[in-house]
């Protein structure tokens, strides 16, 4: 039996440019993105924690594309999920080059409107630590969906 192989991509980041859309010639609507995530290393030599930033090229397909270049902008943060591709190409002097893109499977747009490209266009690090804490609030007791439980937040084996 042959093994199967994984390809999986989860990353967050924000917008570097505005979303390209385009179509393919049967008219399926094809949006380019480019995100940067960053990654904290500590420096060998100072002993301070330091930033590197890193970019990929995301293309969404039909109507997510069509709903990403509407919507999105600029800075703006966005959660993708999908898979690596690699493709060969020549350019246009006639060197081969080779590219690496991920391929949206589901694209989530992170923050509101006003959330990307309002510090002048620039790209502003975000956190992996949620925002809002309002989810990991206690439950309040009692009444719930109007069954009757008796079970107690001591009582879950987790």
């Amino acid at each position: 039996m042959a093994a199967t192989n994984i390809n999986r991509v989860i990353i967050t980041g924000n917008l570097t440019r505005d979303p390209e859309l385009r179509s393919t010639g049967s008219g399926l609507s094809v949006c380019s993105l480019r995100i940067a995530t960053n990654t904290r290393r500590k420096d060998a030599a100072s002993g301070e924690w330091v930033d590197q930033a890193h970019y990929f090229s995301v293309t969404v397909f039909g109507r997510q594309g069509e709903n990403a270049a509407q919507y999105l902008s600029k800075g703006r943060g966005v959660a993708v999920d999908g898979r690596l591709s690699w493709r060969e190409y020549t350019d246009g002097n006639g060197n081969k080059r080779e590219a690496v893109e991920i391929i949206a499977e589901n694209l989530q747009f992170l923050g509101g409107p006003g959330d990307g490209g309002g510090n002048g266009g620039g790209f502003t690090p975000r956190s992996d630590v949620p925002v809002s804490t309002d989810d990991f609030a206690p439950a309040p007791v009692g009444g719930g969906g109007g069954g009757s439980s008796s079970a107690v937040d001591d009582d879950i084996p987790f």
